[in-house]
Parts: structure tokens; sequence; C-alpha cells
């Protein structure tokens, strides 16, 4: 552990080479993503997106919860006195800008999901590319509880995750799982005990951040692109892709390391203006 940076309501800091554990941090509210956690998301994605030598990140929330989604006592009160005047859905302003952040991000995001992950905090890990959960993780869209539609993409995500019969269940019966019903379905990549989840994110973000940089940020941006386009947009979407990189040092000394039958050494703290 080192190079901690804190915020007031989450903190980042080095935990290996190229990996960084991004942590919420405010328990005692769930970690429900409000305009305080999303205000210093932003900022913790703009440091870490400018850092180079960050290649990947694991996402976490501090003490029982990854994320309860929105703070119900601030909707509470939210609803009281700004609906009439506003006319604003609780929140439209503030958890957008996280779910597009993390999509859009050039950097590799593991969600880690310690506990609890409903409403807009499973639509949050939904954003991540990965996710990872302890055997103590529940997750639910649970917005149909609330008299709501899911309102921060968990209807784009679990029809491309799990298929639309499976997402059309979790949406509108707002069941929370466990984790073992999470894996079962695909919502989850791996199950763990609760004290190896972060040194499985860790190690997973390592091996990750080990790849070449170049290729990772390209692999990333097709496989959302993916979600968007059709086959033959994607083939050639990935065709250039891999052609733009060619020229470079990474594709050559990944040839070499295979064609040696060794470990890759790629260039993994690269020069700003790459």
């Amino acid at each position: 552990m080192g190079d901690r940076t804190d915020l007031e309501t989450l903190f980042h800091e080095r935990v290996g080479d190229g990996v960084v554990l991004l942590t919420m941090n405010r328990p005692d509210r769930g970690n429900g993503v409000v305009p305080e956690i999303a205000r210093d998301f932003v900022t913790a994605l703009d440091q870490l997106e400018a850092d180079r030598s960050v290649r990947c990140l694991v996402l976490t929330g501090a003490g029982r919860q990854f994320s309860a989604g929105a703070d119900l006592k601030a909707m509470r009160e939210y609803l009281d006195r700004e609906l009439p005047v506003t006319g604003e859905p609780y929140n439209a302003r503030v958890i957008f800008p996280v779910i597009q952040r993390v999509v859009a991000s050039r950097l590799p995001i593991i969600a880690a999901i310690n506990g609890g992950a409903t409403a807009g905090g499973l639509d949050l890990a939904l954003a991540c590319d990965i996710r990872i959960a302890s055997t103590a993780a529940k997750l639910g869209e649970t917005y149909i509880n609330l008299g709501l539609p899911p309102g921060n993409g968990g209807t784009w995500f679990l029809p491309r995750l799990l298929g639309s019969g499976m997402a059309a269940e979790l949406v509108l019966t707002g069941d929370v799982i466990d984790a073992a019903r999470a894996l079962e379905i695909g919502l989850v990549n791996r199950v763990v005990e609760a004290d190896e989840l972060i040194p499985t994110a860790v190690e997973l973000a390592m091996r990750i951040a080990a790849k070449s940089w170049r290729a990772v940020e390209a692999a990333k941006q097709s496989l959302r692109s993916t979600w968007q386009v059709d086959l033959a947009t994607t083939l050639a979407t990935n065709y250039w892709a891999a052609a733009a990189l060619h020229p470079g040092p990474d594709v050559s000394e990944g040839v070499d390391a295979f064609l040696e039958r060794r470990t890759p050494a790629f260039n993994r703290t690269p020069a700003r203006e790459d």
C-alpha cells in the first residue's frame, strides 16, 4: 500500500505496479452515490486517467456495502422540497456523469463488490469492466421496490450481460440475490471469501496492468463499441485498431516473447506524449 490520496468521500491508493484501489468511503450512508461522492469520483478519475503509470483500477466500498445507490434520506428531503419546483428525477445530474465516465474511461475498472450493491450501486458495478463479489455480497436492481424504473443504466447493461429474460426478472421483481446466484446467472465473474476479495481483484488487475497498455486501451474501447454497432463494424474497428498498433514496440515485443517462450517485457511507464 502507498501513495494514498484522500478526498472527502473516497480515497485511492497504489496497491501494485500500475494498479490503484479506489474506495468509496461513506459507510455510514451505505456509500450511496450522492453529489459529494459523485464529485469526488469524477475528480479521482480525472487524476488517475492523467497518470500514465496507472493502468488498471479496482473499485470497492468501505464498510459493509459496496454501494446502496441513492441515499434515500436525501431522496426523501428532495421529494419534499424540490420536486414541485424542478420536476427532475432525483440524482439525474449526479450519477449519470459517473456511469458515463466509468464506461468511457481509458482504464479497465474491476468492481470488488464487498457487500450490498443495489439500484444505482448495482448500476455502478455494471458499468465496470469486470465484477468480483465477496460471499457477503447482495445484488439487486431494486428501483421497482421504490415505485421507479431503473434510472442509471441497468436496463442497458443487464440485457447485454444476462439476456433479456433474466434482465427482465431482476428489473421487474426488484429481487436481491446472493453472490452464488449472481455467479450462476453471469452477473459477476467470480465469488471469493470476504478476506480474499481485494487480493483477488488486485491480482487480476496486476495481470491486466502487465499487458501492453496500448493494447488494453484499444481492447476496452473495442469491447464497449460492440454494444452499439453491428458485427461488420466491430470487425473493421478491431482490424484498424490492430493495424494502428502494429508499428509500435509492444506488438513486436509480444510476438518475440511468444516465439521465444518468455514473458513479454512491455514498457509500463510510457512517455506522457504517448
